[in-house]
């Protein structure tokens, strides 16, 4: 099995999903836009797309032009049923791609580890239901705020903020980092020190609880992969 990865920046890399991918025989064909990798204007040659997340905004065509590219795919792979996650500025391309929207969270950045909480439509689902009560890393500016039409808001964060959905009938979006590890969270703190991006948050407890959750996060999240695997075999199949 071929799953498309598009990587939007070198600080956000598939990490652990990559890795339980690879664990499950599936080959990941990464492509880098921000250093020249082209993007195929189709999904033909995948049984699978996967969107990862970035520091821009999801409309941010003038930051990172590649980006009507990957909503286009987006759209391609829902209405071909192609089996379809994006992760955090993934969840937000692919939210805007098919009918909804983004914006700013009122109550600013979110930033360490957030609990999924069932909206009550998440245990039926077929890849994210097994996560009710797991641990996520969140690093957020922008929320989706409108679901397209025919999605499902599978869960929220302790917040009330959307983190789960299903965006169309093979699409799952994840506004959290399943993903991300303490290297990879700690890259981007590390980027932004004392700038009120940060301000008022206490990133050292932050990153603490990053490391403290990630045996929780294998454990809830390494599930999450595999049956988001039987996707793309059940989809090779057709």
């Amino acid at each position: 099995m071929s799953l498309l990865v598009i990587q939007h920046q070198e600080t956000c890399p598939p990490a652990l999903v990559g890795t339980w991918l690879t664990e499950a025989g599936v080959e990941l064909d990464v492509r880098r836009p921000y250093v020249g990798d082209a993007l195929p204007s189709d999904l033909e040659q995948h049984d699978g797309l996967l969107v990862l997340g970035g520091e821009m905004g999801c409309r941010d065509d003038d930051v990172a032009p590649w980006l009507p590219t990957v909503r286009e795919l987006i759209r391609t792979a829902a209405e071909r049923a192609t089996p379809t996650m994006g992760i955090c500025l993934g969840h937000q391309l692919a939210a805007v791609a098919l009918g909804g929207d983004v914006a700013r969270n009122p109550r600013g950045r979110t930033i360490g580890v957030c609990t999924v909480s069932d909206t009550g439509h998440l245990a039926g689902d077929p890849v994210l239901g097994s996560t009710t009560g797991a641990p996520v890393a969140q690093w957020n500016d922008d929320i989706v705020t409108a679901l397209p039409e025919g999605a499902v808001a599978l869960a929220d964060n302790e917040h009330g903020d959307l983190l789960l959905a299903r965006l169309a009938p093979t699409v799952w979006g994840v506004q959290g980092h399943p993903e991300a590890d303490l290297p990879v969270v700690a890259r981007w703190a590390a980027k932004e020190p004392d700038t009120p991006a940060v301000s008022g948050t206490d990133v050292p407890t932050a990153l603490a609880e990053v490391e403290q959750a990630q045996p929780r996060v294998a454990e809830a999240w390494r599930p999450v992969v595999r049956a988001f695997v039987r996707e793309l075999a059940d989809r090779r199949r057709t």
